[in-house]
């Protein structure tokens, strides 16, 4: 039994033992090959190349001091200026707190920057020193030098001109001699017959609003209030605040609706007079007939006293 285990499992034949020592000779021939045949040897780099780059490398780890010294000497973060093309430069003086956008690019200055000191002033900010406008962003440094003489903030002693140390720092921009034109503050309009372009010269109001402040008054049939201006949507309280002393309202007759006749979508269309406002003018009509009088709406239930002076000068009764 033990010699037929032998035989069966532990004997080779030619076949076998050839592959064997075959196999057995390829595993010698690859541990003894790097004896056999060693790796080239590295070479070390000559000493003045590793000088040489060690120069390089300081050389490149070395901070620009140009550029901070150039930079230490600004007095707020000034934009690099790319190449946009020359505008037609008008000088003169001016209240930052009060130029419009058209005069800003009249001054010289992108249009982009013009809306971001509009966006600036209409939500409230404000120049107190003429130093101030160079944390306008998108300013660039030459153009703060160059209009930095010309500003004139008004106070309550009148007109503040540029500070002693801004001259100081900038000092030839004030050898600078240009046609100066004097300084106008803007006039006072009426409401009702006022277009876009006299909003515009508005402190704070942008094209944007004023157009918005036109519309308004058109879906309105005019304004009876210099107030009701306040109501413009997107117009902040600050802004009306500016400008409400440089508002005026003539008593010009405003458009009005007769509830006699009008029906729910015609009364509905006044920015005053909501859906269910105007269905409930309508329903009381039909039970109880014609209005005598405008006063009569307060008869409608959901009409209170504050709503029915609101509206009442835009109804009327035929």
């Amino acid at each position: 039994m033990w010699k037929n285990f032998v035989k069966d499992y532990l004997s080779f034949t030619k076949k076998d033992r050839i592959a064997v020592i075959v196999l057995v000779t390829l595993i010698f021939f690859v541990v003894l090959l790097p004896y056999i045949w060693p790796a080239k040897k590295t070479v070390q780099p000559a000493k003045e190349e590793i000088e040489k780059i060690k120069i390089l490398a300081a050389q490149l780890n070395k901070p620009d001091t140009a550029n901070q010294k150039e930079s230490a000497s600004i007095p707020y973060n000034y934009p690099v200026k790319k190449n946009y093309p020359k505008e037609q430069a008008d000088l003169f003086y001016f209240d930052p707190n009060t130029l419009n956008a058209a005069g800003w690019e009249r001054l010289g200055i992108r249009e982009k920057t013009a809306a971001t000191i509009q966006n600036y002033l209409a939500r409230g900010g404000k120049f107190k020193k003429p130093a101030d406008i160079g944390k306008i962003y998108g300013l660039f440094k030459d153009d703060y030098a160059r209009l930095l003489p010309y500003v004139q903030i008004k106070n309550e002693t009148g007109f503040e001109h540029t500070s002693y140390e801004a001259k100081k720092e900038y000092p030839l921009a004030d050898k600078r001699v240009y046609p100066a034109a004097p300084f106008s503050a803007p006039a006072i309009i009426d409401i009702n017959s006022a277009d876009t372009a006299a909003f515009i010269a508005l402190p704070g109001i942008g094209s944007k609003l004023a157009a918005r402040i036109v519309n308004f008054r058109d879906k309105l049939g005019g304004f009876y209030a210099v107030q009701q201006v306040a109501e413009t949507y997107g117009l902040p309280d600050s802004t009306f605040n500016k400008i409400r002393n440089l508002l005026k309202c003539n008593h010009t007759p405003v458009q009005q609706i007769n509830i006699n006749t009008a029906d729910a979508n015609t009364l509905k269309q006044h920015p005053y007079i909501r859906w269910n406002l105007a269905n409930a003018i309508v329903q009381y009509r039909a039970q109880h007939g014609n209005f005598k009088s405008v006063a009569d709406l307060q008869l409608v239930a959901i009409i209170t006293p504050e709503i029915l002076e609101k509206i009442s000068p835009y109804l009327l009764v035929q």
